[in-house]
């Protein structure tokens, strides 16, 4: 999901974006929604969090950070 479509999804829980990353606002609103602020931390592919919404995005993000 591209930063736009994050944006919206945030504006549609009444979260405002600002400067945030795209990391820090799904962040923001897994917190929001009462869950974990995990985005982007299975790095090593492993999640027992299914039905989680961001978890294709979660596992590219983390893959891409233990890269650098």
């Amino acid at each position: 999901m591209d930063i736009e479509a994050v944006r919206s999804f945030a504006a549609s829980q009444s979260i405002e974006s600002g400067s945030r990353s795209k990391a820090e606002l799904i962040k923001t609103i897994q917190l929001t929604e009462g869950n974990f602020d995990c985005f982007s931390s299975a790095c090593r592919g492993e999640c027992d969090q299914q039905g989680c919404y961001w978890r294709e995005d979660c596992f590219s993000a983390a893959h891409e950070g233990a890269s650098s």
